[in-house]
């Protein structure tokens, strides 16, 4: 029996790519510290990141259960409430992600920046002066401490929200795609501590750039499966309550997706290499209807002039002497 990893390589793109940002904001986080010579607030930030991922996971195993729990129950509309949440959460994805991807095209110029003012901030109201001097150094501390973790937190519980949305949206692949983001996850770190640690010279600017490509494409995907599981929601329908048959095609070829415009099943089945390559990265698909023929182009026309016109925007000379997280 041979394990099919190709569903695998969506989420390692968006996770490495999620996961190297917050690996840049934990960098510059603890190099702000270093700095500050307030190394002891380091097992805060590491702090921030566990609980950060542990919430995020915590998302996905609620709704595991959740989507399990309807499964059990046996109820009539079962195979029309189904298909309705993952086209739903494909719908949350294809914004959380693009909102993602356009809003770190267009902070990356002030990341760093923007960074080091909030720990600044944070270490700052932790110098909050009081009366009693046996108390004094616990106010620090503590005030400084949880500014720091909150950071930390809210930066990897972002990242991890939106990898966790992902991967519930391609529930009905199993547990592989969980496997590609737990690989995702272990390449973004190392290569955060060969940026941060070891000093390597890793050219940011480029490696988001193609990541945010990929992404473009995977999410343009996600707009074909969102409506493929509207139609099937619709299928459903119509076969418990006769009164919505006529919204389907009685030929079968769709309910609501229109007429079939093309059909390479027979020369690039998508469920075969290289097809299913081309389908996990690319949003190919073996048959496409008319709506996510239209959807498809449309958005990913729209969204990528929206993802090169904030690239444009971006664009800045470098520095004489630039920071590891600004090469």
């Amino acid at each position: 029996m041979t394990l099919d990893l190709t569903a695998a390589l969506p989420t390692f793109v968006i996770t490495l790519r999620e996961g190297f940002e917050a690996a840049l904001v934990v960098g510059i986080v603890l190099s702000c510290l270093k700095k500050a010579q307030q190394s002891q607030l380091k097992s805060w930030v590491f702090g921030g990141v566990a609980a950060g991922i542990g919430a995020s996971a915590l998302v996905g195993w609620l709704f595991y259960n959740g989507m399990q729990a309807l499964r059990r129950s046996g109820h009539p509309y079962t195979p029309v409430v189904e298909p309705l949440l993952e086209g739903t959460l494909c719908v949350v994805a294809i914004v959380m992600l693009s909102w993602m991807l356009l809003w770190m095209t267009q902070q990356a110029r002030s990341l760093k920046g923007d960074i080091e003012g909030a720990v600044t901030s944070a270490l700052e109201r932790g110098e909050t002066r009081s009366e009693t001097p046996l108390v004094q150094p616990l106010i620090q501390g503590n005030a400084a401490a949880w500014g720091v973790f909150s950071l930390v937190f809210i930066a990897v519980l972002r990242e991890g929200f939106e990898t966790v949305v992902f991967i519930l949206a391609k529930f009905q692949q199993g547990w592989i795609p969980t496997l590609g983001a737990v690989a995702g996850l272990a390449v973004a770190a190392t290569l955060g501590l060969l940026l941060f640690r070891l000093g390597v010279n890793i050219n940011i600017r480029q490696f988001f750039r193609v990541m945010g490509v990929f992404l473009l494409l995977i999410v343009s995907g996600l707009v074909i499966s969102a409506l493929k599981q509207v139609n099937g929601a619709v299928e459903a329908l119509a076969g418990l309550q006769p009164q919505f048959a006529n919204w389907c095609d009685p030929n079968g070829a769709s309910c609501v997706l229109g007429g079939l415009v093309w059909d390479a099943r027979a020369v690039l089945p998508d469920q075969e290499f290289p097809g299913v390559v081309l389908k996990t990265l690319l949003g190919y698909r073996d048959r496409l209807y008319l709506a996510q023929a239209i959807a498809y182009v449309s958005f990913l026309l729209g969204a990528g002039w929206l993802y090169f016109q904030s690239l444009r925007g971006t664009a800045v000379p470098k520095a004489s002497h630039p920071h590891p997280a600004e090469r």
